[in-house]
Protein backbone atom coordinates (compact mmCIF):
# COMPACT_ATOMS: atom_id res chain seq x y z
CA UNK A 1 0.00 0.00 0.00
CA UNK A 2 0.91 3.68 -0.17
CA UNK A 3 3.38 5.05 2.36
CA UNK A 4 1.46 8.32 2.74
CA UNK A 5 -1.58 6.50 4.12
CA UNK A 6 0.26 5.03 7.09
CA UNK A 7 -0.65 5.94 10.65
CA UNK A 8 2.85 7.26 11.25
CA UNK A 9 2.38 9.78 8.44
CA UNK A 10 -0.88 11.13 9.87
CA UNK A 11 -0.89 11.08 13.67
CA UNK A 12 1.48 11.93 16.52
CA UNK A 13 0.89 9.15 19.08
CA UNK A 14 1.94 11.45 21.94
CA UNK A 15 -1.40 13.24 21.66
CA UNK A 16 -3.83 10.37 22.21
CA UNK A 17 -4.50 7.67 24.79
CA UNK A 18 -5.09 5.40 21.80
CA UNK A 19 -1.36 5.24 21.07
CA UNK A 20 -1.07 1.53 22.02
CA UNK A 21 -3.91 0.67 19.65
CA UNK A 22 -2.47 2.74 16.81
CA UNK A 23 0.90 1.06 17.29
CA UNK A 24 -0.64 -2.33 16.52
CA UNK A 25 -1.62 -1.34 12.97
CA UNK A 26 -0.03 0.14 9.87
CA UNK A 27 -3.06 1.78 8.25
CA UNK A 28 -5.60 3.81 10.23
CA UNK A 29 -8.79 2.15 8.99
CA UNK A 30 -7.54 -1.14 10.45
CA UNK A 31 -8.02 0.46 13.88
CA UNK A 32 -11.76 1.12 13.48
CA UNK A 33 -13.11 -2.38 14.32
CA UNK A 34 -11.12 -2.43 17.57
CA UNK A 35 -11.98 0.96 19.12
CA UNK A 36 -14.78 -0.30 21.37
CA UNK A 37 -12.83 -3.19 22.87
CA UNK A 38 -9.79 -0.97 23.39
CA UNK A 39 -11.85 1.62 25.29
CA UNK A 40 -13.21 -1.08 27.60
CA UNK A 41 -9.70 -2.29 28.38
CA UNK A 42 -8.27 1.20 28.78
CA UNK A 43 -11.14 2.45 30.92
CA UNK A 44 -10.60 -0.31 33.45
CA UNK A 45 -7.03 0.97 34.00
CA UNK A 46 -7.82 4.67 34.41
CA UNK A 47 -7.07 5.98 37.93
CA UNK A 48 -10.18 6.60 40.04
CA UNK A 49 -8.67 9.76 41.53
CA UNK A 50 -8.55 11.30 38.04
CA UNK A 51 -11.63 9.89 36.30
CA UNK A 52 -15.26 9.69 37.35
CA UNK A 53 -17.16 6.55 36.37
CA UNK A 54 -20.80 7.73 36.24
CA UNK A 55 -22.18 4.83 34.21
CA UNK A 56 -21.06 1.40 32.98
CA UNK A 57 -18.28 1.77 30.41
CA UNK A 58 -18.17 5.58 30.73
CA UNK A 59 -15.14 7.42 32.13
CA UNK A 60 -14.96 11.21 32.43
CA UNK A 61 -11.90 13.10 33.59
CA UNK A 62 -12.61 15.16 36.68
CA UNK A 63 -11.48 18.35 34.92
CA UNK A 64 -13.80 17.81 31.92
CA UNK A 65 -17.09 19.66 31.57
CA UNK A 66 -20.11 17.70 30.34
CA UNK A 67 -23.39 19.55 29.86
CA UNK A 68 -26.41 17.95 31.55
CA UNK A 69 -28.20 17.69 28.20
CA UNK A 70 -25.37 15.76 26.52
CA UNK A 71 -25.88 12.04 25.90
CA UNK A 72 -23.07 9.56 26.50
CA UNK A 73 -23.54 5.96 25.42
CA UNK A 74 -21.32 3.00 26.29
CA UNK A 75 -17.56 2.71 25.82
CA UNK A 76 -16.83 6.43 26.12
CA UNK A 77 -13.76 8.16 27.57
CA UNK A 78 -13.66 11.94 27.93
CA UNK A 79 -10.22 13.42 28.54
CA UNK A 80 -8.90 16.17 30.76
CA UNK A 81 -10.16 19.74 30.26
CA UNK A 82 -12.48 18.67 27.46
CA UNK A 83 -15.82 20.41 26.98
CA UNK A 84 -18.90 18.44 25.90
CA UNK A 85 -21.57 21.02 25.18
CA UNK A 86 -25.37 21.02 25.34
CA UNK A 87 -27.08 18.58 23.01
CA UNK A 88 -23.97 16.61 22.09
CA UNK A 89 -24.78 12.99 21.18
CA UNK A 90 -21.93 10.59 21.87
CA UNK A 91 -23.45 7.30 20.77
CA UNK A 92 -20.63 5.07 21.89
CA UNK A 93 -17.15 3.76 21.11
CA UNK A 94 -15.69 7.25 21.45
CA UNK A 95 -12.26 8.07 22.84
CA UNK A 96 -12.05 11.86 23.22
CA UNK A 97 -8.69 13.32 24.15
CA UNK A 98 -7.77 16.20 26.42
CA UNK A 99 -8.56 19.83 25.68
CA UNK A 100 -11.14 18.88 23.06
CA UNK A 101 -14.50 20.45 22.24
CA UNK A 102 -17.58 18.39 21.32
CA UNK A 103 -20.24 20.93 20.47
CA UNK A 104 -23.98 21.29 20.39
CA UNK A 105 -25.78 18.82 18.12
CA UNK A 106 -22.49 17.08 17.34
CA UNK A 107 -22.72 13.29 17.04
CA UNK A 108 -19.82 10.91 17.60
CA UNK A 109 -19.81 7.20 16.84
CA UNK A 110 -16.82 4.80 16.79
CA UNK A 111 -14.16 7.50 16.80
CA UNK A 112 -10.83 8.54 18.19
CA UNK A 113 -10.44 12.27 18.77
CA UNK A 114 -6.89 13.23 19.65
CA UNK A 115 -5.99 16.01 22.06
CA UNK A 116 -7.27 19.53 21.29
CA UNK A 117 -9.62 18.40 18.53
CA UNK A 118 -12.60 20.67 17.91
CA UNK A 119 -15.93 19.47 16.51
CA UNK A 120 -17.93 22.36 17.94
CA UNK A 121 -21.09 22.89 15.89
CA UNK A 122 -23.48 20.48 14.17
CA UNK A 123 -20.88 17.89 13.15
CA UNK A 124 -21.28 14.18 12.48
CA UNK A 125 -18.11 12.16 13.01
CA UNK A 126 -18.48 8.42 12.54
CA UNK A 127 -15.96 5.61 12.03
CA UNK A 128 -13.17 8.15 11.89
CA UNK A 129 -9.93 9.25 13.54
CA UNK A 130 -9.08 12.92 14.04
CA UNK A 131 -5.49 13.91 14.72
CA UNK A 132 -4.04 16.46 17.11
CA UNK A 133 -5.66 19.92 16.85
CA UNK A 134 -7.86 18.87 13.92
CA UNK A 135 -10.85 21.17 13.52
CA UNK A 136 -14.14 20.67 11.69
CA UNK A 137 -16.09 23.82 10.87
CA UNK A 138 -19.79 24.19 11.58
CA UNK A 139 -21.95 21.68 9.72
CA UNK A 140 -19.07 19.67 8.28
CA UNK A 141 -19.53 15.90 8.46
CA UNK A 142 -17.93 12.57 7.74
CA UNK A 143 -20.06 10.34 5.53
CA UNK A 144 -19.21 6.83 6.65
CA UNK A 145 -21.32 4.54 4.42
CA UNK A 146 -21.53 4.42 0.62
CA UNK A 147 -25.00 4.71 -0.89
CA UNK A 148 -24.75 1.23 -2.42
CA UNK A 149 -23.36 -0.23 0.85
CA UNK A 150 -20.30 -1.60 -0.96
CA UNK A 151 -16.83 -1.79 0.60
CA UNK A 152 -15.10 1.54 1.06
CA UNK A 153 -11.90 2.22 -0.83
CA UNK A 154 -9.29 4.98 -0.58
CA UNK A 155 -8.40 6.64 -3.87
CA UNK A 156 -4.76 7.70 -3.95
CA UNK A 157 -2.29 8.23 -6.79
CA UNK A 158 -4.73 6.80 -9.32
CA UNK A 159 -5.18 3.60 -7.33
CA UNK A 160 -8.06 2.26 -5.25
CA UNK A 161 -7.03 0.75 -1.92
CA UNK A 162 -9.86 -1.52 -0.76
CA UNK A 163 -10.33 -1.38 3.01
CA UNK A 164 -12.70 -4.36 3.46
CA UNK A 165 -14.94 -2.08 5.54
CA UNK A 166 -18.49 -0.99 4.84
CA UNK A 167 -18.25 1.79 7.42
CA UNK A 168 -15.29 4.15 7.17
CA UNK A 169 -15.66 7.91 7.44
CA UNK A 170 -12.48 9.97 7.32
CA UNK A 171 -8.95 10.17 8.68
CA UNK A 172 -7.84 13.70 9.50
CA UNK A 173 -4.15 14.12 10.13
CA UNK A 174 -2.74 16.41 12.79
CA UNK A 175 -3.78 20.08 12.50
CA UNK A 176 -6.20 19.56 9.61
CA UNK A 177 -8.80 22.31 9.10
CA UNK A 178 -12.14 21.44 7.49
CA UNK A 179 -14.29 24.32 6.29
CA UNK A 180 -17.94 24.80 7.20
CA UNK A 181 -20.59 22.56 5.62
CA UNK A 182 -18.06 20.31 3.90
CA UNK A 183 -18.75 16.62 3.33
CA UNK A 184 -15.92 14.13 3.72
CA UNK A 185 -17.03 11.12 1.68
CA UNK A 186 -16.33 7.54 2.79
CA UNK A 187 -12.64 6.73 2.65
CA UNK A 188 -11.33 10.29 2.81
CA UNK A 189 -7.78 10.65 4.16
CA UNK A 190 -6.38 14.15 4.71
CA UNK A 191 -2.68 14.60 5.37
CA UNK A 192 -1.19 16.70 8.13
CA UNK A 193 -1.48 20.50 8.09
CA UNK A 194 -3.96 20.62 5.21
CA UNK A 195 -7.05 22.79 4.85
CA UNK A 196 -10.37 22.12 3.16
CA UNK A 197 -12.37 25.00 1.69
CA UNK A 198 -15.92 25.50 3.00
CA UNK A 199 -18.73 23.72 1.12
CA UNK A 200 -16.31 21.15 -0.29
CA UNK A 201 -17.15 17.57 -1.25
CA UNK A 202 -13.98 15.63 -0.55
CA UNK A 203 -13.12 12.13 -1.72
CA UNK A 204 -9.88 10.14 -1.62
CA UNK A 205 -6.48 11.32 -0.41
CA UNK A 206 -5.51 14.95 0.18
CA UNK A 207 -1.71 15.31 0.53
CA UNK A 208 -0.18 16.93 3.60
CA UNK A 209 0.48 20.68 3.59
CA UNK A 210 -2.21 21.23 0.97
CA UNK A 211 -5.25 23.41 0.37
CA UNK A 212 -8.27 21.63 -1.09
CA UNK A 213 -10.26 24.17 -3.10
CA UNK A 214 -12.52 21.85 -5.07
CA UNK A 215 -12.37 18.41 -6.68
CA UNK A 216 -9.38 18.36 -8.99
CA UNK A 217 -7.91 21.57 -7.56
CA UNK A 218 -5.52 20.94 -4.69
CA UNK A 219 -2.59 23.29 -4.24
CA UNK A 220 0.43 23.14 -1.99
CA UNK A 221 0.40 25.36 1.07
CA UNK A 222 2.85 28.25 0.85
CA UNK A 223 4.34 29.18 4.19
CA UNK A 224 5.56 32.74 4.80
CA UNK A 225 9.30 33.10 5.32
CA UNK A 226 10.50 33.29 8.88
CA UNK A 227 10.95 36.81 10.16
CA UNK A 228 14.57 37.88 10.22
CA UNK A 229 15.85 38.78 13.66
CA UNK A 230 18.17 41.77 13.57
Amino acid sequence: MVERLKITQLFDPEHTLAAPLLAQHTYPWKVLPHIGAFIEQLGATLPADEYDHPAPLVWIHKTATVAPTAFLGERVIIGANTEVRHGAFIRGNALVGSGAVVGNSTELKNVILSDNVQVPHYNYVGDSILGYKAHMGAGSITSNVKSDKSLVSVNVDGRREITELKKFGAMLGDRVEVGCNSVLNPGTVIGRDSSIYPLSMVRGFVPPHSIYKRQGEIVGRVYPPLARVS
